[in-house]
């Protein structure tokens, strides 16, 4: 009977350590598959991540592609602003020396230059004399006394047309204002 114990307890103590052996073998099966989870996990974060910005990388670049195709040739159109300065006041001279048939040829040159400019994207800004003087629009060269009270603060006389390129403006007006 003592053997029979005693074997009984061997093989309940098997029994326990196969079910411990076991658990183990679970355990550890089960430590491996969460290890590997948990690194799909990190991998599809960090993917996600990379791929957001990517699409921002893409976002930006497109935005700045098209700004610079707006305002690529804002070089060109700063160099040919006196040019068409230029061409104004031989138009307006011309026009005192009353030779129409010179004043038409000029003006049908000047019109093509400036309707190629406008193509192009080129828009003058419109200023008159009256207009309110506004410092975040025009640019004041000098003031004058008002030759009347309702023109004290208000735009005298244009000196120089302002240009916009698209949305940008790529010379302020220069105009008199009247105190």
């Amino acid at each position: 009977m003592s053997k029979n114990k005693t074997d009984d307890k061997d093989l309940e103590n098997k029994k326990v350590n196969n079910a411990e052996d076991t658990s183990k073998e679970n355990t550890e099966a089960k430590d491996p598959i969460a290890e590997l989870e948990e690194q799909v996990k990190q991998e599809k974060e960090k993917f996600l991540r990379l791929f957001a910005e990517f699409e921002n990388y893409k976002k930006r670049t497109a935005k700045e592609r098209l700004d610079l195709f707006k305002t690529a040739n804002q070089e060109l159109m700063t160099v040919l602003l006196p040019i068409l300065d230029d061409f104004d006041r031989g138009l307006a001279e011309i026009k005192k020396a009353e030779d129409d048939s010179l004043f038409q040829g000029m003006k049908l040159i000047s019109d093509k230059l400036h309707n190629t400019l406008t193509q192009k994207g080129l828009l003058a800004i419109e200023v008159k004399v009256g207009d309110t003087f506004d410092a975040e629009e025009h640019e004041a060269i000098t003031q004058i006394p008002a030759p009347s009270e309702d023109l004290k603060g208000k735009i005298i006389d244009v000196v120089e047309q302002g240009y916009k390129l698209g949305d940008k403006t790529i010379r302020f007006p220069k105009v008199v204002i009247g105190h």
